[in-house]
């Protein structure tokens, strides 16, 4: 299966600060592993309906998809993710 590029926006380093190391690595890698290989999760509807949102445990990765791959928005836990 071909590899699909990940990009990140730069306020998704602001979210990651966030996090312990041991969290940040494991979303990092889940990231790579799950979406590097094609799309994942469910599409959102309301002021979110242009991202999609995947699950890693208690954390939710807000994507986009784009003509170049995935552009990655935010991360967050799943209580707050959701709120601008």
């Amino acid at each position: 299966m071909e590899r699909i590029d990940i990009f990140y926006k730069e306020s998704v380093g602001k979210d990651l600060k966030k996090f312990t190391q041991k969290i940040r690595i494991n979303i990092y890698d889940k990231i790579e592993e799950e979406l590097g290989s094609g799309a994942k999760g469910k599409k959102l509807k309301g002021k979110l309906q242009d991202l999609y949102s995947y699950r890693i445990g208690n954390y939710r990765v807000l994507y986009a998809l784009i003509p170049d791959g995935i552009l990655i928005v935010r991360i967050g836990d799943r209580k707050e993710v959701y709120r601008e």
